[in-house]
């Protein structure tokens, strides 16, 4: 059975999509279409803009949305999915590429849910780390023991977990790591605290588009962020979304369901090749591809 993956914001480089928009007149097509909805030319940016402008939440969630979408259906038959999931942004590019929302919608939630990320981060500046070769559960209980914010927020792979919160609970949560042997313990290069209670003006922002949204029944099951389980109902695919952005992506779970329920293979679409590596991290004998261009 066919798994098809999603990346997250991170996965995002200068250039990316644009072979894409080169040789194929209906990914164009899209690419512009898109630049009309979001009010600004976003496929120069990821063509040929800076880092630093391709790094704004703003900017990089639509464009790896943009990029995975479009690559999923220049596929055709190609896209095949047994089941398909996405990494925190990356739900939504599962969502539209297993049609349980149509392409313009789930662009527009994705540009809401960036602009809503983005505000709360400067609101509340705050931060997050990737704690690399501790249990889960010794992060779990470290994150509890700190009187700042800081809870964790992506179960990437056995033995990295990332965390967010506070400037001064992220800080925290590094020295007590550390101190209790974590392999590394460092800060990332993020804009604020995602899939953490910091977020909540974020999600109740974003509540009232996705309910409005008009969801579907997807062509095969989503295994969505906030408890690994496989989804085909609309009205709980609608839920999972709203809760998502703040409480923690279960990826390394997402990976084992998938596993368990008869995944052999896992095809990462979009950007970068980071849930390729993260899968193998579970599973060393699954086979994995990425595929950032046709």
């Amino acid at each position: 059975m066919k798994a098809f993956v999603f990346p997250g914001q991170g996965a995002q480089f200068v250039g990316m999509g644009k072979a894409l928009y080169d040789q194929i007149p209906q990914a164009k097509a899209r690419f512009e279409k898109a630049n009309e909805i979001l009010g600004f030319r976003i496929t120069d940016i990821m063509f040929s803009g800076t880092d630093e402008e391709l790094k704004q939440t703003r900017v990089t969630q639509p464009a790896i949305f943009l990029h995975s979408v479009i690559l999923a259906e220049a596929l055709g038959e190609g896209f095949n999915p047994d089941m398909v999931a996405g990494h925190s942004l990356g739900e939504f590019s599962a969502l539209v590429a297993a049609g349980a929302l149509d392409f313009e919608d789930g662009l527009r939630l994705v540009s809401q849910r960036a602009m809503a990320m983005q505000k709360a981060c400067e609101a509340n500046p705050s931060t997050m780390a990737a704690i690399l070769g501790l249990d889960d559960q010794v992060v779990e209980e470290l994150c509890a023991s700190i009187d700042d914010v800081v809870v964790a927020a992506n179960y990437n792979c056995p033995g990295q977990l990332v965390v967010s919160g506070t400037n001064a609970g992220v800080e925290a949560l590094i020295a007590a790591a550390t101190a209790a042997g974590a392999k590394r313990a460092l800060k990332l290069n993020v804009g604020g605290a995602f899939h953490s209670p910091l977020m909540e003006p974020a999600r109740v922002e974003l509540e009232a588009a996705i309910a409005a949204a008009p969801f579907r029944t997807p062509i095969c099951p989503v295994y969505q962020n906030v408890d690994a389980k496989p989804y085909t109902d609309p009205a709980a695919i609608r839920q999972n979304l709203i809760a998502q952005l703040t409480a923690p992506v279960r990826w390394t779970q997402i990976v084992r369901n998938m596993l368990a329920d008869g995944a052999t293979e896992f095809v990462e679409l979009g950007p970068g090749s980071v849930l390729a590596g993260l899968v193998k991290k579970v599973d060393r004998s699954v086979t994995t591809s990425s595929i950032a261009e046709l």
